[in-house]
């Protein structure tokens, strides 16, 4: 199974929290964006160095990290509307476009997100 991952799911994977196996059953085949990925750098990584180890370490296992698109920047924009009343940020609505681009499930560790209804798959993995 191919998955896009939010940052939050990413973090659960890296610190060993509940979920973490649900991340490593799809790591090999994951999409994030590159917008999620800084959301994970700023709390993952101490420096610049640590995080180029950590992305090459991921990558390593299979993550692929996709640059954010005109196309998904349009996509996430669109979002506004239907993603506000639960709070989503800019970081969220760049995983639901990157998700609803390439018709993949989202894995998120925030069960806020069961409440969207924008005809993807989102997985909350704790």
């Amino acid at each position: 199974m191919s998955a896009v991952l939010d940052a939050s799911a990413l973090l659960a994977f890296l610190q060993r929290e509940p979920g973490a196996g649900s991340v490593r059953a799809v790591l090999g085949s994951a999409l994030m964006s590159t917008v999620n990925w800084t959301e994970v750098i700023q709390k993952a990584a101490g420096s610049e160095g640590e995080a180029a180890e950590l992305r090459l370490a991921l990558e390593s296992l299979g993550l692929v990290l996709e640059p954010f698109s005109a196309a998904q920047a349009g996509i996430a924009g669109s979002l506004r509307g239907p993603t506000m009343e639960l709070g989503l940020s800019l970081g969220d609505r760049a995983c639901l476009a990157l998700a609803i681009e390439r018709g993949e499930t989202i894995l998120t560790a925030d069960r806020i997100w069961e409440r969207l209804r924008l005809g993807i798959g989102i997985e909350v993995i704790r």
